[in-house]
């Protein structure tokens, strides 16, 4: 399968801090990668190394072939979309604004145009009715589907998730969950951080557990949560099993 991201060797610290240790890692398109692991496993470290928001201290990362830390980040981020836990909408703008204004400034489309893609991916994640209201007035899982509204009208190649769940209560989650399946299914090739183990086990292709700044083990879903070799993993899931 085609590799889509390619990573090698990634280190990152904070400090002291090891939070990334020679991590090794790719993604295939259409592949739905899960990232589960406990609080400061390294995980949205991870993430925001694919996206440039956080910079290696070593290692390389590749996405199509290229070695992102030697080219544009802007081309990059064109490439890679990212859709944050705490939504980063702006305030100021209602929802149609927020899913324009990248496409005019960093695509360089008429606003003609963004006006009718930012439409059509609000029509994808249910939110094309409140295209005109301010950005303010959403509940949080309405400002996280125009969030991914907003990164898939830059006709971006994947998506990264960043444990975009967390910020919500338990009645909107279900409805951003679903959003995300739907693209999955439509084969948009995306890496999920998330703590939600049932979208890890039933929507993934493949899960990768993390702890302590390196990946532990990694698989198909099944196997994964049904007979996982480390004892790390064993002990990560038991904490959800006995909830």
């Amino acid at each position: 399968m085609e590799k889509v991201i390619e990573i090698k060797h990634l280190a990152k610290s904070f400090d002291k801090l090891e939070v990334l240790k020679d991590i090794n890692f790719s993604v295939s398109k259409g592949e739905v990668v899960s990232v589960i692991g406990s609080s400061g496993s390294g995980k949205s470290t991870m993430l925001r190394c694919i996206n440039l928001l956080e910079m290696p201290d070593s290692g390389e990362i590749f996405v199509n072939g290229k070695n992102i830390l030697d080219g544009n980040i802007n081309q990059h981020r064109k490439e890679v979309g990212m859709v944050f836990q705490s939504f980063n909408l702006f305030n100021n703008m209602s929802v149609i604004e927020n899913c324009m204004i990248a496409q005019i400034k960093v695509l360089k489309r008429s606003k003609e145009e963004a006006i009718k893609i930012a439409h059509e991916n609000l029509k994808k994640v249910g939110m094309d009715a409140f295209a005109d209201k301010p950005s303010t007035q959403l509940s949080g899982g309405q400002k996280q589907r125009v969030a991914i509204a907003r990164a898939l009208c830059m006709d971006c190649q994947v998506l990264l998730f960043d444990e975009p769940t967390s910020a919500l209560d338990p009645v909107t989650v279900q409805e951003v969950l679903d959003v995300m399946k739907k693209l999955a299914d439509e084969g948009m090739t995306m890496v999920v951080v998330t703590h939600e183990m049932a979208f890890a086990r039933d929507v993934s292709s493949r899960v990768v557990f993390m702890e302590k700044g390196i990946i532990v083990e990694e698989g198909e879903p099944k196997q994964l949560f049904t007979s996982p070799k480390s004892e790390a993993l064993q002990r990560f899931l038991g904490r959800f099993v006995n909830q």
